[in-house]
């Protein structure tokens, strides 16, 4: 924990940069952008679909004997906020992950790690496919929640889809310039508990009003500063790092 503890400690330093500032910034704009403009395009599909769901779950026949119309109006646009501010922050990682990684990969390698050689073990099209590997999965999750949500049993579960989607999406990323494909593949392994325990405290703070607007960028950071910390370690100790898989 105290290596996830670091990364998270290296990346609030980092936040703050001028560099960064506008990284953090574009992601949530853009996210928020395309889906308030495909919200209003698509309102009555999207209208019908939840309407929909909350048929298959039972809860709209509760919400029409609601003698309240208020209270069954508040919790339909409740349900529709759950689904929108997800929405949101997901595409924001996305678009973090394939675009603004780049920049901030060589902010914080030509700095902290100027050592490390490039063996560019991955690339953009391998980002591509992690990232569409990795959203069926977690879309999976989210669907499952819902109704878990409104019946207020699902609270954990937004939690392990969020840790799950930070460590699929960024662990790659971080180390996709600097590693080769068979370190990168012995870091996933190794490390895959603290991949998951980053993954999870990052994905936290997605949860928080606010400080959320610059989880995005904070998750590629800590990940960035782990990943590579650990590349540094696995070059300079081979021996000692494959024996932490024993």
């Amino acid at each position: 924990m105290s290596l996830v503890i670091v990364a998270l400690s290296r990346a609030f330093r980092d936040l703050f940069q001028s560099r960064v500032l506008w990284i953090m910034i574009w992601p949530i704009l853009a996210a928020t952008l395309l889906w308030l403009v495909l919200g209003v395009t698509f309102w009555d599909m999207f209208s019908e679909w939840i309407a929909s769901a909350l048929v298959a779950t039972g809860i709209q026949t509760w919400l029409e004997n609601l003698e309240s119309g208020w209270v069954a109006h508040g919790i339909q646009a409740i349900v529709q906020l759950i689904l929108f501010v997800p929405l949101v922050f997901v595409t924001a990682l996305v678009m973090t992950a394939l675009f603004a990684m780049p920049a901030l990969i060589h902010l914080v390698g030509d700095r902290d790690y100027p050592q490390l050689k490039r063996e560019n073990g991955g690339g953009s099209v391998g980002s591509l496919i992690n990232v569409l590997l990795g959203m069926p999965i977690f879309i999976t999750i989210w669907l499952i929640t819902l109704p878990l949500w409104l019946a207020g049993a699902g609270a954990v579960l937004p939690f392990i889809a969020a840790a799950y989607l930070n460590q699929r999406l960024f662990r790659y990323d971080a180390l996709a310039e600097h590693a080769s494909l068979e370190e990168m593949n012995v870091i996933f392994f190794v490390y895959r508990t603290s991949l998951w325990g980053l993954g999870l405290l990052t994905g936290l703070v997605q949860f928080i009003p606010f400080v959320n607007l610059f989880a995005p960028v904070l998750t590629a950071l800590a990940f960035i500063h782990f990943n590579l910390a650990r590349l540094s370690e696995l070059r300079r100790s081979p021996r000692e790092v494959l024996l932490k898989a024993n």
